[in-house]
């Protein structure tokens, strides 16, 4: 299996409470080139999933397996590379660094890359997403000088230059309008239908989570298949 989540729970304990379990022995398999999308109240535990199986946290109970890998065994290295070349992160926000132009935030994830044979592939694979999604021609201005919609383009192409098979988009289009949220979203469905990433979706737009092949709600701290009219 591509990817599987086995009974991992998680709680918050702020300072002064008692704690509260966002995720309950939760499971969840994914075959390489599915497409997901996890719909849900706010503070129910989505975007803990996501930094969970992204390695962005740990936890409490249970493991992530990644082509069989478990990421509990991982060192903090490990954790940084497979954050870097596995897997592409969209968040709300494009988290682009303003003193950069378009092209120069696209392909910070190629600095790590040791291997220049890789980096150049990274390097020319970013170069072609930009004209793929429309964004070319703004290359070299930077983020103020661009509309909402085309950084958080940029933002999906940054996080798939170095070519992850795993994608994870948290609430992509909740900054967005309408019309950007809607060519947001068919952009992402198409990358995973033509490239073949395998995408998981966190959203609160129904609309939005039924152009994925499977649905979840994440209730109770855990993930109930949604039927989609």
């Amino acid at each position: 299996m591509f990817l599987t989540v086995e009974n991992i729970s998680k709680r918050y304990t702020p300072f002064g409470s008692g704690g509260r379990e966002v995720l309950s022995e939760l499971s969840l398999e994914v075959s390489e080139g599915a497409c997901i999308a996890i719909v849900g109240p706010s503070g129910s535990g989505k975007t803990t999933l996501l930094n969970i199986i992204g390695g962005l946290d740990q936890p409490d109970t249970g493991r992530v397996l990644f082509k069989g890998h478990s990421l509990t065994g991982y060192s903090s290295r490990q954790l940084a590379t497979f954050r870097n070349e596995e897997v592409g992160f969209v968040f709300q926000q494009h988290h682009l660094l303003p003193q950069c132009t378009l092209l120069e935030n696209i392909l910070i994830p190629t600095i790590p890359l040791k291997d220049g044979q890789r980096k150049e592939e990274s390097i020319n694979r970013g170069r072609a997403l930009l004209k793929r999604v429309g964004i070319w021609e703004q290359r070299h201005q930077k983020p103020a000088q661009l509309s909402g919609g085309e950084c958080q383009r940029a933002a999906v192409v940054r996080a798939l230059v170095n070519g992850p098979g795993l994608l994870l988009a948290d609430e992509p289009t909740g900054a967005l309008d309408e019309k950007n949220s809607a060519l947001l979203a068919e952009l992402l469905f198409e990358l995973n239908k033509d490239s073949g990433v395998t995408l998981i979706l966190v959203t609160h737009d129904l609309h939005l989570a039924a152009g994925a092949g499977q649905v979840y709600l994440m209730e109770h701290g855990k993930l109930v298949r949604r039927p989609m009219p």
